[in-house]
């Protein structure tokens, strides 16, 4: 990455500093963005990289997630649905194989274990969420509901739309354009108009060094695990990811999982109005829905990664990865290293995207910590 062009409020300047080093790195050669806004306002506007500028539309995976929750605490707080009714009451179907005592808070604290299949899913498959939700309906989870979470790679946005649907008789991704994306005039897509594919720039794999290689040839993924069914490993053949965010018929569908396509401008404007009155609007949520979906849920062990995290309902409790941030803060990851959140404790909202697959990137690219410490203390200097 390389010739980082964009604005900075004054106060910001070491942001910009922290991102022109970033850029020179060539091991992360590949393109990113960068925007934040604070109060309301944007104060970051950065990007650099070969092909990529402010306007590139990149995949940005699992920040679909996220969305999808914010799509649904909106649902939540108009009270179309609500979070201690069992998932099967909307949804006879998923009763089967012990799971009728699920809640929908339970299945958007990733606690469903409906994770994936056996044999997995073809390609048509994963990227069409009703297929998906019709074949975890009938599939037994791989824990008993509820007993514990696991990150639900590529079913949680299935599973979530399947109840929105069945709830509202419409689906996530006609509530985000009407109550989200067009008001707020976000440049996000959970279906990208083919008049704009244009504009989208591939996502590229992961070039390992010779160390990263070594770690991950020292631990690779045990076929049958958990890990391996959640991340189509499974599937014959395996799932690609690059290839799936990179997929026109992806982009059609919009799989709620992962299949969010977008810029950095698009989620910081979208997590903007999550922290704190912006352009003239009221918060998106109140109080007493902001508290709900932010409360820990689930938190500990990961049955399919292993790792240490926590969960809101759908949304990532991001201050124990980023301890600089303030317990209040939500959001979600996604590859190849998109970060993107809401702190309303200090009216931040930051988003952090690029093209290349960082190496242990799914929570986030490494590079998020220092830009997030830079950030941070910006805004604290600013006050």
């Amino acid at each position: 990455m390389s010739d980082v062009q964009g604005t900075v409020e004054p106060g910001f300047e070491s942001v910009r500093e922290v991102f022109e080093g970033i850029a020179a790195d060539e091991a992360r050669d590949g393109g990113a963005q960068l925007v934040v806004h604070h109060r309301g306002r944007p104060v970051v506007d950065l990007w650099g990289g070969d092909g990529v500028d402010g306007d590139s539309l990149l995949a940005l995976y699992s920040s679909a997630k996220g969305v999808t929750a914010l799509v649904t605490a909106l649902l939540v707080q108009d009270g179309a649905l609500d979070l201690d009714r069992t998932v099967a009451s909307w949804w006879p179907e998923y009763a089967a194989e012990g799971k009728g005592a699920l809640t929908l808070r339970g299945l958007l604290a990733h606690r469903s274990g409906s994770i994936g299949v056996e044999g997995g899913f073809t390609f048509d498959e994963i990227i069409d969420d009703r297929v998906v939700a019709a074949r975890l309906a009938a599939h037994r989870p791989y824990w008993e509901p509820d007993s514990g979470h696991g990150y639900h790679g590529l079913t949680f946005g299935a599973l979530v739309g399947e109840v929105v649907l069945r709830a509202t008789g419409r689906t996530v991704q006609e509530h985000y354009e009407e109550r989200l994306r067009v008001p707020y005039g976000l440049d996000y897509h959970l279906g990208l108009p083919e008049e704009l594919e244009a504009r989208f720039a591939p996502a590229l794999p992961l070039v390992p060094t010779p160390e990263q290689q070594e770690a991950l040839d020292a631990e690779p993924v045990v076929p049958g695990s958990r890990m391996s069914v959640a991340f189509g490993l499974e599937s014959d053949p395996p799932l690609d990811l690059v290839a799936y965010g990179n997929a026109r018929a992806a982009h059609v569908k919009a799989p709620l999982s992962a299949g969010g396509v977008g810029t950095a401008r698009g989620l910081s404007r979208l997590y903007a109005a999550v922290a704190g009155p912006f352009e003239g609007r009221p918060p998106l949520l109140t109080d007493e829905t902001l508290a709900e979906f932010s409360r820990v849920h689930s938190k500990g062990t990961d049955l399919v990664t292993g790792g240490e995290n926590a969960f809101g309902l759908g949304l990532s409790l991001l201050s124990t990865g980023y301890p600089s941030l303030s317990p209040r803060v939500i959001g979600h990851s996604g590859a190849p290293g998109t970060q993107s959140f809401a702190d309303p404790a200090t009216g931040l909202a930051y988003s952090y995207a690029r093209r290349r697959f960082a190496f242990m990137g799914g929570p986030g690219a490494p590079e998020n910590v220092p830009l997030i410490e830079a950030v941070v203390a910006a805004v604290r200097a600013r006050g």
